[in-house]
């Protein structure tokens, strides 16, 4: 990456074109590195929590009076087309707000799973032994494991709107980091030195990675990702969270990238 490009990614406070977006996730973990410079010493953009909140309060239960119907109908194909549980529930790592300037991230690793757990709400996509040993697998095209249903609520992303619950119950916001399971994010923070960074905001149903990537099946997808997250992080605001919510309505209705 030039200076030039590495300068105009470094300005928080514009929205960076579609080349510039692409040439921070290309660049995966070390161009992060070089853009943001010491991840010890990165912050997101200082934005009110009181605002932040309400906002996400307002939106999720506007977004549930809307899409109550479509919650229903979901439920109901779920429980009628395959045995187990409507809803899928998983502990999943949320925000992390004991990062402090002074705690370096390899001493954060060694304190705890890198953010308070909470459990996630999604319509059940897999069949029931779909980890029969409780081992997290990355999903693949054509995973064997989805139920025909299933495939449908993931590509429209369906599966994902109890989570508006914990946006509620004040777990998420609508548009943030994708949070994932302790056992995957140990090991990934072993793997991209980054990937602890993307706690030091509370983790959402969408995000720039989301509506800029489909779903991640490597760890190269993961860097990608993770270099969007970092972008959104400088650049938090309503405005930006509102324009990601406009992506993602396409993503939903012409189920864009979904496994």
């Amino acid at each position: 990456m030039n200076a030039s490009a590495a300068q105009e990614l470094g300005r928080s406070h514009q929205r960076p074109s579609g080349a510039s977006a692409a040439a921070v996730a290309l660049t995966g973990a070390a161009g992060s590195r070089a853009v943001w410079g010491s991840m010890d010493q990165f912050e997101p953009r200082p934005r009110s929590e009181v605002a932040s909140r309400l906002l996400n309060c307002v939106l999720s239960m506007a977004m549930l009076l809307v899409v109550a119907p479509v919650m229903l109908l979901a439920a109901a194909l779920v429980r009628l087309t395959s045995r187990g549980p409507v809803l899928y529930t998983q502990t999943r790592v949320g925000l992390d707000r004991r990062w402090n300037r002074s705690s370096s991230l390899r001493e954060r690793r060694r304190e705890d799973l890198g953010g308070v757990p909470f459990t996630i709400l999604k319509f059940r996509s897999m069949r029931v032994d779909a980890e029969p040993n409780g081992q997290a697998v990355w999903a693949a095209a054509n995973d064997s494991r989805v139920t025909p249903i299933g495939r449908f609520l993931r590509t429209s992303r369906i599966d994902e709107l109890p989570q508006l619950f914990n946006v509620l119950r004040g777990d998420m916001n609508i548009v943030g980091p994708r949070p994932e399971r302790p056992s995957i994010f140990v090991r990934l923070r072993e793997q991209i030195a980054e990937y602890p960074v993307r706690q030091r905001v509370k983790p959402g149903i969408t995000g720039l990675a989301q509506v800029s990537n489909p779903y991640d099946s490597c760890l190269d997808d993961v860097r990608r990702k993770v270099a969007y997250d970092l972008l959104y992080m400088r650049r938090q605001s309503v405005g930006e969270d509102l324009w990601i919510m406009l992506r993602t309505v396409p993503v939903m209705l012409f189920r864009i990238g979904g496994r």
